[in-house]
């Protein structure tokens, strides 16, 4: 059985730092695609960053680039998010999620989700 679990979430002030982890059973996640979006209140689920199969690339979003950080361990089956410089706009529900599409913007494509780990930045 697949499974997904993110943590790491939590409350930090602005320009602080947080690092999300999400740890993968069922399947190497080196052999899919893994990416990080995130959902804010009364906002669709949007792509933050991916990571391909293997390592190889990284895909980030515009708003994010420079400040975070997607990377994978795969003998721990795990991937992470460094968030730095942290911002309240970044307060949103984050999740991890499997697939083979490799895009940000194709949630279709990803076939398997977390539950999600809440970041909450005040100013």
């Amino acid at each position: 059985q697949v499974q997904l679990v993110e943590s790491g979430g939590g409350s930090v002030q602005a320009g602080g730092s947080l690092r999300l982890s999400c740890a993968a059973s069922g399947y190497a996640s080196s052999s899919y695609c893994m990416g990080w979006f995130r959902q804010a209140p009364g906002k669709e689920r949007e792509g933050v960053a991916v990571i391909s199969t293997g390592g190889g690339y990284t895909y980030y979003a515009r708003s994010v680039k420079g400040r975070f950080t997607v990377s994978q361990d795969n003998a721990k089956n795990t991937l992470y998010l460094q968030m730095n410089s942290l911002k309240p706009e970044d307060t949103a529900m984050y999740y991890c999620a499997a697939g083979s599409a490799c895009t940000l913007r194709n949630l279709y494509g990803y076939n398997y989700w977390g539950q999600g780990t809440q970041v909450t930045v005040s100013s």
